[in-house]
Parts: structure tokens; sequence; C-alpha cells
């Protein structure tokens, strides 16, 4: 469906230098995407898009059946043919969330009414397994084939203490594998949506940025070809042929725990000086025992070792979820946009 929303409220946003070059006939060529510092343009919305589909569990399923993954997409009411986009990926500790949160509507409407495709995901969560506790571990490999790979499930049969954290386990991974077919619908319809994708940012919260992270790290073929066509016959949606590459990553309060636990299970440690670059805010007292301060202070030291352009805003006494944190004077989506137009030199009116 097509919505209309009004123009954001907020200001905010630095100015860049413009950037124009000129053909030898002297006639302008649009090189770099052309945003706006202030909100300009209303945001249209299209919801519920199909970008894939995935294997999941219900109550009465024996075998993992297919269930359509869905995404919205906002975008500004101009005639651009160069967009930048910013897909967002929404938290709720593999257990649930929404693609549709407020907050995470707010920063599409900041986003897209300053020229921005922005793009809110859903993926594939704990919702989506039953598990029964006490299923022996053979019924549970076979239980769960096409919905991880057997070396996932069995490093997460043998570091987990309760079935919830089983299922979160194996939640990371089918969360990580829909991102990533998610950001490749986005590249096979770009021509759509009028998207650049030379200037590809990817952000989560939470939960999302865990997932945001292990995006921008990994390579194309990771939590992609652990698993066969044959045992999940819907990677056949996911648009296998197609690539990308992020920018910039934007990280609030997260962790790098699906990186390590990657690397636990296959013995590959994924970071090199070619990772996008990153911007993190993370509150000092964030006390979920997933994403503590300590996690972006590590993420840092990470990037900096690398020679990684990183900034990390540290929210001094906020929490996990700290949405509505500002330091000197700008809220998380001012910050991010100077982050982004800086990084990515985007030409800014």
């Amino acid at each position: 469906m097509l919505f209309l929303t009004g123009l954001s409220a907020c200001g905010g946003g630095s100015n860049s230098d413009n950037s124009t070059s000129f053909s030898p006939a002297s006639e302008p060529i649009e090189i770099t995407p052309i945003v706006k510092a202030q909100s300009t343009y209303l945001t249209l919305v299209e919801e519920d898009i199909t970008y894939a589909e995935g294997l999941r569990h219900n109550n009465s399923s024996t075998t993992p059946i297919a269930i359509s993954l869905k995404l919205d997409v906002y975008y500004p009411s101009n005639d651009s043919t160069n967009r930048p986009v910013f897909m967002f990926i929404h938290g709720g500790g593999f257990t649930g969330g929404t693609k549709t949160k407020p907050e995470i509507v707010d920063m599409a409407s900041y986003y897209a009414s300053r020229g921005w495709v922005l793009v809110s995901i859903d993926y594939r969560t704990a919702e989506e397994l039953i598990t029964t506790p006490g299923t022996p571990q053979d019924e549970l490999l076979a239980y769960y084939k096409g919905l991880a790979p057997l070396e996932w499930i069995e490093h997460a049969l043998q570091g987990v203490d309760t079935t919830k954290q089983f299922e979160q386990a194996i939640a990371m991974y089918m969360a990580q594998r829909d991102a990533k077919a998610a950001l490749r619908w986005i590249v096979a319809n770009a021509d759509t949506y009028n998207i650049n994708t030379d200037y590809i940012t990817v952000g989560g919260a939470s939960a999302g940025a865990i997932t945001t992270i292990a995006l921008g790290i990994s390579n194309q073929e990771d939590f992609r070809d652990e698993i066969s066509i044959a045992d999940d016959p819907t990677l056949s949606t996911t648009n296998l042929e197609e690539t990308y590459n992020v920018q910039s990553m934007v990280y609030f309060w997260g962790s790098n725990v699906k990186l390590e636990l990657f690397e636990d299970v296959y013995g590959m440690y994924l970071y090199d000086s070619d990772d996008p670059e990153l911007f993190m805010a993370h509150g000092t007292n964030d006390v979920n025992p997933s994403t503590p301060y300590s996690e972006a202070t590590e993420l840092k030291g990470i990037y900096d070792s690398l020679s990684i352009h990183n900034e990390l805003v540290t929210l001094e006494g906020a929490g996990h979820g700290a949405w509505d944190a500002t330091v000197g004077g700008q809220n998380l989506s001012e910050m991010t946009f100077d982050f982004i137009v800086d990084r990515q030199n985007l030409t800014v009116e």
C-alpha cells in the first residue's frame, strides 16, 4: 500500500561543499546524490513488500514451512534519479520486534523528507521457532534443518542453558540471512526507487545493530552459502545473483556477539581494512547483558587498529534503547545525518 506522510518537523544536518562536475560540453553531470539539510519533501511509503521467503515452524508443523518476508520503503516526493539508500534493522533480542516501531518510522520520515530512500525490514525471529523442551538432539537437528546450518545448530546446543537461548542462537543466523536477502532485494530493485547503490548505509538498534555489524563486516557468501537450496528452497527467492557494497554502518546500542559466534563456529575472523565506516551511539548505563557499553569501545578498538574511520557518541547516563538521547543539541537522526553526508561526500542543499 502507498501512503503519504507529512514533512518532518526535525531540523538539523550540516552542509557539505557542493560537488558539481561538467562534461567537455559543459553539461552538468550528477555524480553524488543531492540531499536536503531541512525537511523538504513529502514522504511516500510502500508497506509490506515481499522481499524474499524464509522457513519457519508453527505449533503444528513437523517440517519447516515457507513464509513471506516483508519490508517498508520510504522515499521522497521528488523526481531525483540519484538517491542514497539507508536500510534499517529493528531490534527485539531476536525474539520479536517490528519494522514499524514508532522511532524507526520517525527516522524514516526524517531521511525520506531530505532525499533518501529508507527501507525498514522485518526478519525471522524466535517467534518462528517452536521448540519443545527436552527434545532429543538428533530430532532438533532434523527439525531445524534448512533454518540454520547443522554446525550452527550443534554449536548452539552445546553453548546454551535454556530453550530460549537456543532459539535466540538459531534466530540470530536466520535474521542475518534475511537481512542480507533484504539488501540484495534493494540492489535488485534500485531502479524502481531511483537508488544509487554506490551510496548504501545499513543501520540498526540493539539486535538490529548486531545484525548490521555482521552484515557490513561479513563476506557476501557468509550467512548465505552455509545452507544449500536443497535444504532451504526459499533461498532461490533471495536474489542470490546480486552483490552490494556497504559504505556506512549505523549502530545504536549493539554488540559484536554475532561475529564472535560466527568465529567460534567457523574459525573465521572477518574484520579487515576494507570494512565499512562506522557510527556508534551507545549509553553508558546499558545493562542489557548482550549489549553493554564495553561492546562499543571494543568495536572502536578494532576499527582503530585497522585505521578505519569510526565515531563513537557516548550517551552519558543513558540505558538501552535511548532513542530520545541528545548530544550537543542533536538527536540521533541529526547525528547520523551529519556522519553519512560527511563520510559519503553527499551534496547538501
